[in-house]
């Protein structure tokens, strides 16, 4: 269903945990792994994409969304772009900007001209990233703060021109083993204080300046495995979880978050979860 945006509300985004309002996602119509762009995809390429049980699953999420008060805008699916129910990467909203991205890997290419194009005609601010890739997996805000993933989708340069762009914020890149794909599968913000993070991923020196900045909770290498960090905050202290990660789910119940536990077991599959199949464009 096409959704207008309302001249009366804002696109507005400057954390990662502010009251989630209106969000966008894609159904996984056609998603398949036809090319292994991660690991998660090589466990899985002989077994492959369940479409009808991934389709079902990503209905009951959205369905669960909207009885949270979400707006949920769907882009439609095409054929051509298996990876598209992961919206997360296609862009991102930084303030009252959203920025399109400029894909990283080739499958993937051409995701963008989709938002591109429905964006166009709603009188929203928008800036392409042309110099360099950047993919919106790679980008976490927290206030001023930007925190960027240094990846195999997202280059230093990329990083460096958004730093340039944004003089008014903190730009931080963030080096990670990048076979885990994007900053969003190793470290997510569930707070001004408070974050999830896999440590293996990091050098030293980056956990501890994460461990400075916020309480971490740390991710098995089990639960990283399964998207355990992907968790998506609606505000509230509301975060959906995976209940195949128990831990995860116990230590956020520890500290007075309430999981919404949904089970997207077949699309993270292809590597992504809640994160990654939701472009917030408003927060309030």
């Amino acid at each position: 269903m096409a959704i207008t945006l309302k001249p009366t509300e804002k696109v507005a985004c400057r954390s990662e945990y502010d009251s989630l309002a209106r969000v966008v996602v894609c159904e996984p119509k056609f998603m398949h792994i036809s090319e292994v762009i991660n690991e998660t995809q090589r466990h899985y390429a002989d077994e492959n994409i369940n479409k009808t049980l991934a389709t079902n699953q990503h209905r009951n999420f959205v369905r669960t969304l909207r009885s949270h008060g979400v707006e949920v805008i769907e882009l439609p699916p095409h054929q051509e772009f298996p990876e598209q129910v992961f919206t997360r990467d296609i862009g991102f909203t930084l303030g009252s900007t959203i920025f399109v991205s400029s894909m990283g890997s080739k499958i993937r290419q051409g995701e963008e001209d989709i938002l591109k194009e429905w964006l166009g005609n709603k009188n929203v601010r928008l800036q392409k990233i042309s110099d360099g890739k950047m993919e919106g997996g790679d980008v976490l805000v927290d206030g001023d703060t930007i925190y960027i993933g240094v990846s195999g989708r997202t280059a230093q340069s990329s990083i460096q021109s958004l730093r340039e762009r944004l003089p008014e914020h903190k730009v931080v890149s963030m080096p990670f083993n990048p076979k885990y794909l994007h900053l969003d599968c190793v470290f997510n913000i569930l707070s001004s204080t408070e974050a999830l993070v896999f440590p293996q991923a990091f050098l030293k020196k980056e956990l501890d300046f994460l461990a400075k900045r916020y309480d971490l909770i740390e991710v098995s290498k089990e639960e990283q495995f399964s998207l355990g960090t992907n968790v998506l905050s609606i505000g509230d202290k509301k975060v959906f979880s995976l209940p195949v990660n128990p831990k995860v789910n116990n230590n956020l119940r520890k500290r007075r978050y309430e999981v919404i536990e949904v089970d997207l077991s077949e699309i993270i599959k292809s590597g992504g979860s809640f994160r990654c199949c939701t472009m917030p464009i408003l927060r309030k």
